[in-house]
């Protein structure tokens, strides 16, 4: 069963005794509400349920849950679906197993966690953020700039001016060989000889209204999200989405938290809006939040990508995204919330997105169909609070009116038909397959050199270097050898400990693989 192929034995196996007592009851009658009628799955009811429980603290931290067996018997379903449902939640760090003496609410949960904790261990800012804010005016040939516009043009989007050229190891690029074209042009096809004249004139400026529903549809099963399709608004790419929501929720010279490492595409759209950056670090549980209030509790934006962090992949833990949402709501921010490669987790379901958390509509959602499906396809969706969405709309027709009709039109059958669907799961196993194929090889080729780990979710891994070896110079090495893997510190704006290199492996052939870890040795061992 995925990430946990002992549960059923041990954690979720226990024989039904006298621990429970009628707990079991107690829990199908008083928590768990299930319409069979619902369009709704099951599994997904009984995980929502139990979640929300645990949450407004109906269910207590430490109490302990029915067996899988008995709540199924309760509740009249198979016990498959209440396995997977407790698998999520457990995944998710609302349950927790403890051999063979039952499952519990995890004791992660208490009230503390939503309190700042005023006493951590500050992080502490090197002079590095200034020199690097200074070095981003200036003068360009002779004609000035504004300040705004020069930090633009010194803050990078990628680390390559050219991205036309695939090669490895280059991040964010999924397989594009692998796309079913034939049936994408078939559906453009038939599209095309059917489409109404009228939709050869302006569209919709929050986007097709099939696909909206489409995605609404989507994120509530897969992402956990809650919205209507009302809610949902298309853009050509999550990067429209991300500079669209600074600039409508951000005045010039309002603080902005940012991941650092972090997306070089959300700090040029938080410059881009005229927005202070604060550079807040990224430990194994996401962003720390406790910092991000030391170096600026007035911050009006944060950025975060939770459910695969950018470029380090960890997902942010559960007391942390409580944390964030706690801060929000008392200091009236706003959380970005970008969920661009939530789809490729290799080990348990996809975990539920922060959004789905807010019960105050403090998060603005980001999703993007080029990293499923092809880069050229410039689609991508924004799901906002219900109060904003005029303003979103309003503000969006100023640059961008509306996206491609004909590509929203074909992109909405090619989720219907059942091929969106189909790919995905075709793609997450071409891509862990491709994954450990990088790591067997990087073991061999690059002991000593580059120390890369697998990962449960992403496009890519994390390579770090030995201490002390400059991974900008290292970088150049690879480049020099015809291998893309940009440094770690070019993501940074403090300046980062152990350097290392990313390693991108969705959009690379087995073939390429291999071949690209012996350049890459060969740039290292030089």
């Amino acid at each position: 069963m995925g990430r946990y192929p002992s549960l059923t034995v041990g954690v979720f196996n226990y024989k039904d005794s006298s621990i429970m007592g009628r707990s079991s009851d107690a829990l199908a009658l008083a928590v768990v509400s299930i319409d069979r009628s619902a369009t709704v799955a099951i599994h997904r009811q009984i995980y929502d349920c139990v979640r929300e429980a645990i949450l407004t603290r109906r269910l207590k931290a430490g109490a302990c849950l029915p067996s899988t067996r008995a709540l199924a018997e309760e509740l009249q379903v198979s016990r498959n679906t209440v396995i997977t449902a407790f698998e999520q939640l457990l995944a998710e760090g609302y349950i927790e197993g403890r051999g063979g003496s039952g499952t519990f609410v995890a004791h992660a949960l208490p009230d503390d966690l939503l309190r700042v904790r005023e006493e951590r261990n500050v992080y502490a800012r090197a002079s590095h953020k200034d020199s690097f804010l200074r070095s981003a005016q200036g003068v360009f040939k002779g004609r000035s700039l504004s300040e705004r516009g020069a930090l633009l043009a010194r803050t990078q989007s990628s680390s390559s001016r050219d991205e036309s050229k695939v090669r490895a190891f280059q991040p964010g690029l999924p397989a594009i060989d692998e796309f079913p074209f034939e049936t994408w042009g078939r559906i453009l096809s038939k599209r095309w000889r059917r489409l109404p004249r009228a939709r050869l004139g302006f569209g919709d400026q929050a986007g097709y209204l099939p696909l909206r529903e489409a995605v609404a549809d989507y994120l509530g099963s897969a992402r956990g999200v809650r919205c209507e399709p009302e809610q949902v608004i298309i853009v050509s790419g999550s990067q429209e989405g991300l500079d669209l929501s600074a600039r409508v929720l951000l005045d010039p010279g309002d603080a902005a938290w940012i991941e650092d490492p972090g997306y070089l595409g959300a700090r040029g759209a938080l410059l881009g809006a005229g927005a202070q950056l604060v550079p807040v670090p990224v430990d194994e549980h996401g962003l720390d939040v406790a910092a991000g209030e030391a170096l600026s509790h007035k911050a009006k934006v944060a950025y975060v990508s939770p459910s695969h962090q950018y470029p380090l992949g960890v997902v942010m833990s559960l007391s942390r995204r409580l944390e964030l949402l706690e801060w929000a709501s008392r200091s009236g921010a706003w959380i970005l919330e970008d969920d661009y490669d939530s789809e490729y987790r290799y080990a348990g379901r996809p975990l539920a997105a922060l959004q789905g958390l807010d019960s105050e509509g403090r998060v603005i959602y980001v999703g993007t169909f080029s990293k499923v499906l092809f880069p050229s396809l410039r689609l991508g969706y924004l799901v906002v609070p219900p109060d904003l969405v005029d303003a979103f709309i309003t503000a969006r027709s100023h640059t961008v009116s509306h996206p491609p009709s004909l590509e929203q039109a074909a992109l909405t059958d090619f989720i219907f038909e059942g091929h969106f669907a189909r790919h995905i799961r075709r793609m997450r196993a071409l891509y862990q397959e491709r994954q450990a194929m990088l790591v067997e090889a990087t073991k061999r080729e690059l002991k000593g050199l580059l120390d890369v780990r697998e990962a449960e979710a992403g496009m890519h891994l994390v390579g770090r270097l030995a201490k002390g070896v400059n991974d900008l110079k290292a970088s150049a090495k690879a480049q020099a050898h015809n291998v893309t893997a940009p440094p770690l510190s070019f993501y940074s704006i403090e300046a980062v400990g152990r350097g290392g290199l990313l390693l991108g492996y969705t959009g690379v052939s087995t073939k390429e693989i291999r071949s690209g870890v012996r350049r890459l040795a060969a740039a290292l061992g030089a």
